[in-house]
């Protein structure tokens, strides 16, 4: 049972039939791992721990800089050259006490990733490469966890939950298939990004992840497994492709 403060905190939750009290500790006692706390993992990670994510580990290599603050709403000017997940962490802190949260200043890659993720409920990928995002996807597939994965460019963003570990559900490689991060690939230090969008993307990830936590809780709790969400951000406008399983892909089982 939730503490009689806490059920206070997340009254505007609890009076939803899509969430309730049950879904409320379920949420509680839930795992989320996020990679990365830039311009996705910032507000990400705000709306997972205002949604009451009892446990977080945040994973992110980077220091701060001051070209982040115009999207990475967790950070402020004295968090400049800063560990970005150190500071993540201690913003977690201040805002809700009663959330443990991990950070590891450290780059995820496919030697470390699996026992990064472990124990995990779900991985929201929130991070600007695709050599990183692929071996967090394999290694979700081999760990049997799922991935919500966020991913924006410029005006245009994708949000999907992803279940390769579960038959004849797609993983995030069978999506982009064999990618890889070419020298001509955009950033957006080059190509600009508006942080108001990148917010909005992170916030439907924040809402896909909960899917995934809240599974078989009401109709929230329908994960969508594979259902590409398409933003076109300067229309305004969203659209939904289902993503098959690839059955050459070779991190997924086949059955």
């Amino acid at each position: 049972m939730l503490e009689p403060h806490r059920l206070d905190r997340f009254a505007r939750h609890i009076v939803l039939p899509e969430i309730g009290g049950a879904g409320q500790l379920r949420l509680a006692r839930s795992h989320v791992v996020l990679i990365g706390a830039g311009g996705v993992g910032s507000p990400a990670l705000q709306y997972l721990a205002a949604a009451g994510v009892g446990r977080i580990t945040v994973i992110d290599s980077d220091t701060v800089d001051a070209s982040n603050l115009q999207r990475q709403t967790i950070f402020a000017e004295d968090d400049i050259s800063a560990s970005k997940a150190e500071s993540a962490a201690r913003w977690v802190r201040r805002f809700d006490a009663a959330i443990d949260v991990t950070a590891h200043d450290l780059r995820i890659d496919a030697d470390n990733a699996a026992g990064l993720i472990a124990g995990a409920d779900v991985v929201l990928d929130g991070c600007d490469n695709f050599a990183t995002r692929l071996a967090v996807s394999d290694a979700c597939v081999a760990s049997g966890i799922a991935l919500t994965s966020v991913a924006v460019g410029r005006f245009q963003a994708q949000v999907a939950n992803f279940a390769g570990h579960l038959p004849d559900q797609a993983c995030y490689r069978c999506w982009v298939g064999d990618a890889f991060d070419a020298d001509d690939c955009d950033t957006c230090a080059e190509q600009g990004v508006l942080g108001a969008f990148v917010g909005m993307a992170a916030s439907l990830g924040v809402m896909q992840a909960a899917r995934v936590l809240l599974e078989g809780h009401a109709e929230l709790g329908d994960p969508q497994w594979g259902k590409l969400v398409l933003i076109d951000g300067l229309k305004p406008a969203m659209r939904t492709i289902n993503v098959g399983k690839d059955l050459a892909c070779r991190a997924c089982p086949q059955r």
